[in-house]
């Protein structure tokens, strides 16, 4: 190498340190910090609005429901997949207030506690934001897709649309997974009951075809379930992929549209 070239190659490293890498948003640049009491327990979540969000209107609200490996106290490891990578992705569009609850460590989804804290985030952000009730959205990958599924059960009228990401009704093989005491998991047909339950609610629910942590026959017998009960649902199965199957199903073109294509007649609390 030559003296001259030696000294423009030194250059053009040293600009290179000392150029400043374009920066990617800060967690709470994007995800607002919440908390909500249950009893005496002080429960974090994480929120994102809309850019251009305005009190003058109300505005449509998605409840997120992280699946077990966002189970921390960090209030931000639910963020991370699913649903918070999507929003980073269209920061500039999305037109919800999106809801992101943590369920703590050692603790699932389909817990009526555990209902009830994501419910508590959910009320306590639509009064915040003027969220619109006959606009409310409810979706969950693997164990939130289980949380989703119990929710609804008790929940029937609560949510214009469901997308519910790798989930099921009966726990995979040797997990201990609690079940919610309405007696629907101990009935001769759960996935029916659950879908009576369900109704009319427009459904859109995902799977990997070759997922080996929650069976992807989980996700089939709820959707014919909800159409031999009469409802509206549609199935997206991705050949080849396994658990994560949430990268896409949140990635979907028109996931968010289609939310936003339905719409309580009335809102029922």
């Amino acid at each position: 190498m030559t003296t001259r070239r030696g000294v423009v190659m030194l250059v053009l490293t040293g600009a290179m340190m000392l150029t400043p890498p374009a920066r990617a948003p800060l967690d709470d640049e994007v995800f607002q910090r919440r908390a909500i009491t249950l009893g005496a327990v002080e429960c974090h979540f994480r929120l994102d609005t809309p850019k251009r969000w305005s009190r003058r209107k109300t505005v449509p609200v998605i409840l997120f429901r992280p699946g077990a490996g966002g189970r921390r106290d960090d209030n931000v490891a639910q963020i991370k997949v699913g649903i918070g990578p999507a929003i980073l992705r269209q920061q500039e569009s999305l037109p919800f207030v999106v809801v992101m609850p943590q369920c703590p460590k050692d603790r699932w989804w389909t817990e009526p506690e555990m209902q009830a804290q994501a419910l508590k985030a959910l009320d306590q952000t639509i009064k915040e934001f003027s969220g619109d009730t006959e606009r409310t959205y409810l979706t969950g990958l693997s164990m939130g897709g289980y949380g989703t599924w119990a929710i609804v059960a008790r929940n029937p009228t609560r949510f214009a649309a469901l997308a519910v990401v790798c989930g099921g009704i009966r726990p995979p093989p040797r997990v201990n997974v609690p079940q919610p005491t309405d007696g629907i998991a101990a009935s001769a047909d759960p996935y029916g009951a659950v879908a009576a339950k369900v109704g009319k609610t427009p459904v859109w629910v995902f799977h990997g075809g070759t997922d080996p942590v929650v069976p992807v026959t989980e996700s089939r017998k709820m959707v014919e379930a909800i159409k031999a009960a009469g409802g509206s649902v549609r199935y997206t199965e991705y050949e080849g992929i396994g658990h994560n199957s949430w990268d896409k199903a949140y990635a979907e073109p028109e996931i968010f549209s289609w939310m936003l294509s339905q719409k309580l007649k009335t809102a029922k609390r």
